[in-house]
């Protein structure tokens, strides 16, 4: 069997020799699991890549598989949510399942337990499970119950199932070992009592099964070979490992008949879980409970707004998928917890849309410019490249006349060493048309700069013997008559520390959030931007990348976003 040539790390390498030796029949299955509990972050993306990009590497298949074994914190929102994001993100699964379309198998399994004498009712509420449970130094204690008869198991189960006890009155736990130094493996529960609708299955159900039982036979049922998860999960591999060899489905297949009669297809397997770190960043969180705080208090314009690390929050932001995709591979795949520096995310950025956003010219401070020079009814139209490197992208027509806007930061009334823009006397290239000079200073009453009257050096314009006489400054302008008025949302990183969940002083990551993270402006841009559709990535010339938001742009409104700026702002200082 040829093996593909793809990224080196312990996960493919694992795969790779699996292959090589013919386990799993050479076949690469895996799935993305999430629960339907919150939408998408940007740690989510890495298992994404990786499970997606296992299967793809290897030929073979990946499921999305909604994790939803509990009803009190799921929504069919976050399935339709995490559903756009997956596709968004450039992946497409073999197959969409869903957990609870198992839950008779689950259910089929644990009576398959009770009847082995591997699982029991147990009537300890949660506190004294705790107590029982024991410590990481110190074994548990056998709970009262441990011992009833597998038919009075059986009977109780039943009565669970039926919805005849209360919530919280009862569980069922695996009798496994109550002095292992796994405290996972000390007899954990495997279903318990939640009389709540769920949000794929309604009331049919009044009993739900724990993530970690449900999980490892979703896996098998669905023939997953390679199970991959965060690292959090590796003390719960042997948990995993034990309820697969003990329930035993391909050779019991009396307990998977829902699944085939619900027309699913069913090649149960004995999967691998293998774990990895998780994907973290700095200046962020990614706590779901955070997050959800986030939205609930108002702290954010909800779960897209562009400041927050969930998908459809980067998507509207303006991060390409490629993006994310390229930063999670250069990231690697490794066993060691660590957390990376966004700037290499937001560099990861930088570098897709430099090749694919055409250029244009906006101004976000506005001065206004008169070339006094010029008639009052000049205007022309110059031509422009779209894109300074790519002359595949082709040219537009920018309109040109007397009055233009110009940034108020390229003009400076008193001399400042190293400042190479305008100041009164002084000379800097216009963008695309000649050298001007600063000859007059318009104030208000208060003082303030109202206008700046320049000359242009018609010998300097294109074409003209003086075109290549030399300036140390060149600014951009946008011209006055012909712009187009944008509100413009100047987004930053929500958190202005790089560990917002540090409570070491005494803070909380609320304490951290950064005033200077959205900030709302008017400005003019070109007029060629006025046809622009939403989700229209740009390099605003000198200021950044900007997009067309995607919800509330529109040619009458024009409404852009700030994706990232030119050179990274958070670079810490050299040592």
């Amino acid at each position: 069997m040829t093996e593909p040539t793809v990224p080196t790390n312990f996960i493919r390498q694992i795969v790779q020799n699996d292959r090589s030796a013919g386990k799993h029949g050479g076949r690469v299955h895996t799935r993305f699991p999430p629960e339907p509990n919150g939408y998408l972050h940007l740690g989510h993306a890495k298992s994404i890549c990786l499970n997606f990009g296992v299967a793809r590497d290897f030929s073979g298949v990946c499921n999305l598989r909604f994790d939803d074994t509990n009803p009190s914190r799921e929504d069919i929102e976050f399935v339709e949510a995490i559903r756009e994001d997956v596709k968004w993100l450039g992946f497409e699964w073999s197959e969409q399942r869903h957990a609870s379309d198992y839950f008779e198998v689950f259910y089929r399994c644990a009576l398959k337990l009770i009847e082995d004498g591997k699982a029991y009712v147990c009537d300890l509420n949660a506190e004294d499970v705790r107590a029982y449970r024991g410590t990481l130094t110190e074994p548990g204690r056998n709970s009262p119950y441990r011992e009833r008869s597998v038919s009075e198991n059986l009977d109780l189960f039943g009565r669970m199932r039926a919805g005849e006890f209360a919530d919280g009155a009862r569980t069922l736990r695996a009798r496994i070992d109550m002095a292992s130094g796994n405290i996972n493996m000390r007899d954990p529960a495997i279903y318990r009592i939640r009389k709540l609708n769920h949000q794929n299955t309604g009331d049919a159900w009044p009993i739900y099964p724990m993530y970690d039982y449900a999980h490892c036979i979703s896996d098998a049922i669905e023939g997953i070979t390679h199970s991959l998860c965060t690292l959090e999960f590796e003390d719960h591999r042997p948990l995993y490992d034990w309820c697969l060899d003990h329930i035993d489905l391909p050779s019991h297949p009396e307990l998977a008949e829902s699944v085939v009669a619900a027309g699913l297809s069913y090649a149960p397997s004995r999967p691998q879980q293998i774990e990895f770190a998780r994907g973290n960043l700095d200046f962020t969180v990614m706590s779901k409970r955070k997050l959800l705080a986030l939205v609930q208090d108002g702290l954010v314009d909800g779960w897209d707004d562009p400041r927050m690390p969930t998908l459809t929050g980067a998507r509207r932001r303006g991060f390409p998928a490629a993006a994310i995709r390229t930063f999670w591979d250069r990231a690697g795949i490794s066993k060691q917890n660590s957390v990376i520096e966004y700037g290499v995310l937001e560099g990861c950025v930088r570098e897709v849309l430099d090749g694919k956003a055409s250029r244009r010219l906006a101004v976000l401070n506005p001065l206004r410019l008169i070339l006094t020079n010029l008639p009052e009814d000049h205007a022309e139209i110059l031509s422009f490249p779209n894109h300074p490197k790519d002359e595949s992208f082709g040219r537009r027509d920018v309109g040109f006349s007397r009055d233009l806007w110009i940034e108020r930061d390229d003009f400076l009334e008193e001399p400042v060493k190293g400042f190479h823009r305008l100041m009164p006397g002084t000379e800097v290239r216009l963008r695309g048309v000649g050298i001007i000079r600063c000859d007059e200073v318009i104030k208000d009453a208060d003082g303030t700069v109202q206008a700046l009257h320049c000359t242009l050096d018609n010998e300097t314009r294109s074409g003209s013997s003086g075109a290549d006489r030399k300036v140390k400054g060149t600014i951009h302008w946008v011209d006055a008559r012909s712009a187009l008025a944008a509100e413009v949302r100047l987004y930053d990183r929500l958190f202005d520390v790089a560990n917002p969940d540090d409570d070491t002083d005494g803070k909380t990551y609320r304490d951290h959030l950064n005033p200077d993270s959205r900030r709302v402006i008017n400005a003019w841009l070109e007029k060629s931007l006025g046809d622009t559709e939403a989700e229209s990535v740009f390099q605003f010339e000198r200021l950044g990348y900007f997009v067309a938001d995607r919800h509330d742009h529109s040619t009458r409104r024009p409404v852009f976003n700030r994706v990232v700026t030119l050179r990274d702002n958070w670079a810490r200082p050299a040592r």
